[in-house]
């Protein structure tokens, strides 16, 4: 990757106010929430609880459609969730949660516009209609079902590739040397991206991602604010290329709009960046977690090798099961009524999707992992509504194409040594995630 100029010094009091508006003063909330036992505070806060939060979905469940503290309300209800994302009574506020109005203006003020990250406006993640609309008719060109089912062949060229590169090797981290690499490959062609970038925009985008989280720590916000300004750095070095010599790719496309289609420098980063991140992140994370289920379930790995068809629907079952988007949360744009639940403007509520898609009102024993479940589709896995993700079925198209190849390939593949989870509260997936292609002898288990 090209080296970023980086030279312009970094203005620490203005970071640090961007972070104590962003995140420093609803950390002090959530840790006083959790230290006095509140559920929800402890849902964000408790490191034990990002390994495994699916029993606290579960008393929190217990709680009825939506649970609530003295911040914000909770739901791990299908139909709760499923009912917000899609009311236009709710939206994203600009991505700042339910701060004050003066201080989401403060905030906007004192941000780098060089540290914008995925939750910031006018990221499509932020933004509500009319403006999101506007993002999304320009992006959802490149991700039409057409040119997704045209984007197959070479799924399965990239999937080819990358098992020819592991030709001989026994033992070998699946995240980093197949899970990632598939989805970084596809996106950046579809963005223009060259090949020499790919590797260090891939652990930039890892280090970013820790801002879809709530009430991060200085540290934490510090090296994911390096990181996105590093990617900005970089963003702003490919358009200046791409501009004196356009390709067929969407940032292309995206830098010859013209009148009122025409996107202005920040938010053709933002828009041009978010593609990115959210073209690899979701199905790294997607993959790794299909293989340490079907390593945990050989049968119904066995029955998908004898019947190919079913990855699709194994596909969806993963995305139920182990949601690699666990939550996102909505703001009460006027006053309504949820499940009961008066909502006044300004209110939040978090959305437990990894909750939701084990609602046993819509799914039939739902701790249990079938990749033959009849409906497994009616997952939240991709939101809904407007937010609804746009790469959903290129996402899916990558993971079946990745695990039937990688099957056929090693049949006997499974997980050797201890995977590491990820860090993250929004995103779950795997840090690392060993395994061995070879059978072991009963000796050696």
């Amino acid at each position: 990757m090209r080296s970023p100029d980086l030279a312009r010094p970094v203005d620490l009091p203005r970071s640090f106010a961007s972070w104590v508006l962003a995140h420093g003063l609803q950390r002090a909330l959530i840790r006083r929430g959790a230290r006095r036992g509140d559920l929800i505070s402890r849902m964000v806060m408790d490191p034990g609880l990002r390994v495994d939060p699916f029993p606290a979905y579960e008393q929190l469940r217990a709680r009825g459609p939506i649970g609530a503290n003295d911040l914000i309300s909770a739901s791990v209800d299908h139909a709760v969730c499923n009912e917000v994302l899609r009311s236009d009574a709710f939206g994203t506020a600009g991505g700042q949660g339910e701060l004050p109005k003066p201080l989401q203006w403060l905030h906007h003020k004192v941000i780098d516009p060089d540290t914008l990250g995925p939750v910031d406006p006018p990221s499509m993640l932020a933004v509500d209609p009319p403006l999101h609309t506007r993002y999304r008719k320009q992006v959802a060109r490149a991700f039409t079902a057409r040119k997704v089912g045209r984007m197959g062949d070479r799924v399965a060229d990239v999937a080819g590739d990358l098992l020819a590169d592991l030709a001989g090797a026994e033992d070998f981290d699946l995240i980093e040397r197949y899970a990632s690499q598939l989805p970084v490959t596809v996106i950046a062609d579809l963005l223009g991206v060259p090949e020499e970038d790919r590797g260090r925009l891939l652990e930039l985008g890892n280090e970013a991602a820790v801002t879809l989280d709530p009430g991060l720590s200085w540290r934490e916000f510090r090296r994911a604010e390096r990181a996105l300004r590093e990617m900005h750095t970089w963003f702003r070095g490919h358009v200046a290329r791409i501009s004196a010599d356009p390709g067929d790719d969407l940032i292309s496309q995206l830098t010859l709009l013209e009148g009122e289609d025409r996107l202005d420098p920040v938010e053709l980063h933002q828009v041009g960046l978010l593609v990115l991140a959210a073209g690899f992140e979701t199905t790294v994370n997607l993959i790794g977690n299909a293989v340490a289920l079907l390593d945990q379930h050989p049968d119904q790995l066995r029955w998908l090798q004898e019947n190919p068809d079913g990855w699709g629907n194994a596909v969806d079952e993963v995305l139920r099961h182990q949601s690699p988007v666990q939550l996102t949360m909505r703001i009460a744009l006027r006053e309504t009524e949820v499940a009961g639940k008066r909502f006044l403007p300004g209110h939040g509520i978090l959305l437990y999707l990894g909750g939701a898609n084990r609602d046993p009102a819509v799914f039939a024993d739902p701790g249990a992992f079938d990749v033959t479940r009849p409906n497994a589709d009616q997952h939240l896995g991709f939101s809904a509504g407007v937010h609804f993700c746009l790469g959903a079925s290129l996402a899916r198209l990558e993971t079946a194409v990745a695990l039937r190849a990688l099957y056929e390939r090693y049949p006997d593949l499974h997980v050797a040594g201890r995977p590491e989870r990820r860090g993250t509260r929004v995103l779950r997936g795997f840090e690392r995630l060993p395994v061995r292609t070879l059978q072991e002898s009963p000796v050696d288990r």
